[in-house]
């Protein structure tokens, strides 16, 4: 079995890339470009064939039939995609049309998109997959926009796609920059922890690992063109996820501090995954066994 994975070497995709090798025998290349968010130390000692480059510069040449192809390579900050959107246009929409044009060419097996929950933006119910798709921030539009190009590729040339959306990720080999791993790093190192606005905001959480146990799930069982939600059950406000991870670590509320709210900040996310439970597939780790999973892991890079 031949599978390629892009963006393997980043948060969500190294954890991926574990999984697959631990999960089955298998061909595994991974593509990264090397951002700041990606590390090649990730990957080391695992057996994989490895190519640097931007999806974007993709050839025949670095590309074969893969049985399977997960997408996950993009520029994901939020923070980022407001003062950088053109960036993000780049490396999520024109990277991802590439791909889909090697796919076609090539013929894989299934071409798995790697979504986000913020393609529906705000919401005041739980999300199902053909909700109106309603995007805040540069990153979610680019994210949306890569979306389209998968459904017009498999309408109209046949590639076998399949799209995920994932809430809120968590786990080891998060950049420092997100939420939890920068509440996390911070706390430990007794650091103040940044809140945008009041701290009200909510989100759906889920632990890395369910999320990759998930996508491979539905790579394998899920019909083409279809979408598939893929949510933790976790919905907590900013504020309370800070003040348990205060209390897992036994550190200070003093830590807290608030800034200004974030431009087109989403209040609140919550996926309905109907489609992906009627299937077989339901998020396994308990939030709090797997937040302290998390941090005992940044403890271990922080020594």
């Amino acid at each position: 079995m031949k599978i390629c994975v892009t963006g393997g070497a980043g948060f969500i995709g190294t954890n991926f890339v574990r999984y697959l090798l631990e999960a089955y025998e298998c061909k595994l290349t991974v593509i990264d470009k090397l951002t700041y968010a990606g590390k090649k130390e990730n990957l080391d000692g695992l057996d994989i064939k490895f190519i640097q480059k931007d999806i974007c510069d993709l050839t025949e040449k670095d590309f074969d039939d893969f049985d399977f192809v997960f997408h996950f390579a993009a520029a994901s900050h939020v923070d980022r995609s407001i003062y950088e959107p053109r960036e993000f246009l780049m490396s999520n929409v024109f990277g991802t049309v590439n791909l889909l044009d090697l796919c076609r060419k090539l013929g894989v097996g299934r071409f798995v998109f790697v979504g986000t929950d913020e393609a529906y933006g705000s919401v005041s119910k739980p999300s199902r997959e053909d909700d109106k798709i309603d995007p805040s921030s540069p990153y979610s539009a680019s994210k949306v926009s890569a979306e389209t190009f998968c459904n017009a590729y498999y309408k109209t040339f046949n590639v076998p796609v399949i799209i995920t959306r994932s809430s809120n990720n968590f786990g080891p080999y998060q950049h420092e920059e997100k939420f939890i791993s920068k509440t996390i790093i911070n706390t430990l190192k007794r650091k103040k922890i940044p809140i945008y606005g009041t701290g009200e905001n909510i989100r759906d959480w889920i632990f890395v690992r369910d999320n990759c146990e998930g996508i491979d799930f539905i790579s394998r069982n899920g019909l083409v063109g279809e979408t598939y939600n893929i949510g933790g059950g976790n919905q907590i406000s900013n504020i309370d996820m800070v003040h348990k991870i205060l209390s897992l670590i036994g550190a200070s509320t003093d830590l807290i501090t608030f800034v200004d709210d974030r431009l087109g900040h989403d209040f609140e996310y919550n996926l309905d995954c109907w489609k992906a439970h009627k299937l077989g597939w339901k998020p396994y780790f308990n939030l709090d066994d797997a937040l302290i999973k998390t941090i005992e892991w940044y403890k271990k890079c922080l020594k």
